[in-house]
């Protein structure tokens, strides 16, 4: 890891310290944490230095996500979130937009995405948020729900429907029209303010659309869920290192019938097991990050493949892991406790497990079409 990876990696452990659980028990990380984290460029770990970030690769900002990870998912989901709509002013924003935004983002403001609606979650296509012209303004109205990092965000980058095709624009959240609504109690990354939003004729200058025009919706969704999806999978490398940990070091020295758990073959099996789920879900997210920094036609696919193995191999080696601490790891805001319910949700989140089967089964038939030519 490079020196800007190796001194972000410092801070971040400096900042979470032991505070994960605390933050978990009470649903929020401090948003001085998270503008120091932003400030500091852990939260937009891939923007270039000339616009104020850290320039990092995909490969070390993946470990940078999954040290976090290891520590804290809340944290982890912010720097997913914040990270996504980073990369979709890199992407889909004009150079003015580029360099009035992304500093901002890199200096301590806080952003979310906002994807996915009532009626719109797997299939995002269906979303029915508008975006409007109206002279040298544009309107939005809609509703976005579950938004992660949302509720303690400055800037939210919102997709929805616009000339005839889609559109992102970037919404101060202190904008007339805004509604931001915490979601209460929520079952994974307690403390990443997860909240619904309502847009109700949210009234911004035209500068506020990103590019400027109307674009293909599968290919904003594809452009900002590529970031998402890697950084969840990191993510949940991070999940598995914690859970791995943890497992062994209770299997060492918690003893049963005079000898350590460890020693006890079904357990051993377990610790085994945890181990191949993290080298699995490693070795897909380096992939995915080697494809990434590439820009190689296959990283959409690798993106996707190791996300689904992440996620699983997060959730099964969370169960895991609680079944070797037992009543040790059950208690509430336990690493373990939290990793059970962390890892679940990124089952669902960026494109479900089902979704991604979905994905990879396509390519599969796709791929054998463009061997045999049938």
């Amino acid at each position: 890891m490079p020196d800007a990876g190796a001194r972000l990696r410092d801070l971040t452990k400096k900042l979470i310290g032991d505070h994960a659980e605390m933050w978990d028990r009470a649903g929020r990380i401090p948003v001085k944490v998270l503008r120091e984290l932003g400030a500091a460029g852990t939260l937009s770990a891939q923007v270039p230095p000339a616009y104020g970030g850290p320039g990092l690769n995909s490969r070390d900002s993946g470990e940078l996500t999954a040290y976090a990870g290891s520590l804290c998912s809340s944290v982890r989901s912010v720097m997913t979130s914040q990270g996504m709509a980073a990369w979709a002013v890199q992407r889909l924003g004009d150079a003015a937009q580029r360099a009035r935004l992304l500093p901002e983002l890199c200096d301590g403001r806080l952003a979310a995405v906002a994807f996915s609606e009532p009626e719109a979650g797997s299939d995002l296509t269906a979303m029915r948020t508008l975006i409007r012209r109206d002279g040298d303004a544009i309107v939005l109205d809609g509703e976005k729900v579950w938004c992660t990092a949302a509720a303690t965000a400055d800037l939210l980058v919102v997709l929805g429907r616009y000339d005839g095709g889609a559109a992102a624009v970037v919404v101060p959240t202190s904008a007339p029209g805004v509604r931001v609504r915490p979601i209460e109690d929520p079952h994974g990354c307690r403390a990443a303010g997860h909240a619904d939003i309502t847009l109700d004729g949210v009234r911004l200058p035209a500068g506020q659309l990103l590019g400027g025009l109307a674009q293909s919706l599968p290919m904003l969704i594809t452009t900002v869920l590529a970031y998402g999806r890697i950084s969840v999978a990191w993510g949940c490398v991070g999940i598995l290192i914690a859970c791995r940990d943890v497992a062994a070091r209770h299997a060492a020295t918690r003893h049963q019938s005079g000898r350590p758990l460890a020693e006890h073959q079904l357990v051993a099996r377990h610790l085994a097991e945890l181990f191949v789920a993290e080298q699995n879900a490693r070795r897909s997210c380096e992939h995915a990050s080697a494809c990434w920094d590439a820009r190689s036609p296959e990283m959409v696919v690798a993106t996707v493949l190791a996300k689904h193995v992440s996620a699983t191999g997060a959730a099964r080696g969370a169960e895991t892991a609680m079944q070797v601490l037992a009543s040790a790891g059950a208690r509430d805001g336990h690493l373990v406790a939290r990793a059970h319910r962390d890892a679940k949700l990124m089952e669902i989140i960026e494109g479900s497990n089902e979704i991604c089967q979905l994905i990879l089964a396509r390519h599969a038939v796709e791929a054998l079409s463009a061997r045999t030519g049938r």
